[in-house]
């Protein structure tokens, strides 16, 4: 095939890609009722976390503050949900498109890569959405410096940090699979990785603290334990590679 050729196949999967996306973002936006009463769900002591930790009842009201902004964060949190749904099929036809180029010890890495980061990727999420975006919904929308002052909180501000974090915490996920990577090309190793844990956790604290929507420690210290964790697992995995 020549390189036009090799072009035009690309366009294809990625018109592909984005009919298959457009599709499930479709049918997340008619499903509205259900979407929303997962997004919703870590606003009251009703959802699973706060069970499970003996939360005492409490809920937290939203409002909105905009002619549009309602059907926007619709659309939007439609969008995110229909990438999240077709992620699987996309990454299938990219590994198809170039696996006629690899060798067989290649396809068997590049199996292993995609599916992994993958699976990091899906656990990152569900991880924000279980455990550190309720906690901060918990902590920071029941908070309070005096019961004179009411919390009142938007519909947008709840939507973009969910958002946001559940797309940091994915990415921040995908470290195990780039240090295993990395260590299969010789540039790092597990003895160079623990001589810099002390250097790692103060980036890792930095990252975390340009990545949380707030400034308060408790945010700070829930964002930044499991990327910590996740770096000890990345020397783990560097280790048993070697």
């Amino acid at each position: 095939m020549t390189f036009w050729d090799h072009l035009d196949e690309l366009r294809g999967v990625i018109i592909r890609a984005l009919l298959v996306t457009v599709v499930a973002a479709g049918v997340a936006f008619c499903l509205k009722d259900e979407l929303f009463a997962i997004v919703l769900a870590p606003r009251s002591s009703d959802f699973i976390t706060y069970r499970l930790m003996g939360v005492e009842p409490f809920s937290i009201s939203l409002m909105n503050t905009g002619l549009t902004e309602q059907f926007m964060i619709h659309l939007r949190t439609a969008f995110y949900a229909g990438i999240l749904v077709a992620l699987p099929y996309t990454l299938y036809l990219l590994f198809r498109f170039v696996l006629p180029a690899l060798y067989d010890n290649e396809r068997r890495y590049a199996t292993a890569l995609v599916s992994s980061g993958y699976v990091m990727f899906m656990l990152g999420t569900l991880l924000n959405y279980l455990l550190i975006f309720p906690l901060m919904v918990k902590f920071l929308g029941t908070y309070q410096v005096s019961p004179d002052v009411a919390n009142m909180l938007t519909i947008q501000s709840y939507i973009d940090t969910l958002l946001m974090m559940s797309l940091v915490m994915g990415i921040v996920f995908e470290l195990p699979v780039v240090s295993w990577l990395l260590g299969r090309m010789g540039l790092v190793n597990a003895q160079m990785m623990s001589q810099w844990r002390k250097h790692a956790i103060v980036a890792i604290l930095v990252v975390a603290a340009i990545i949380t929507p707030t400034t308060d420690a408790f945010t700070l210290f829930i964002v930044a334990l499991p990327i910590w964790l996740l770096y000890e697992l990345s020397i783990l995995i560097v280790r048993i590679n070697e």
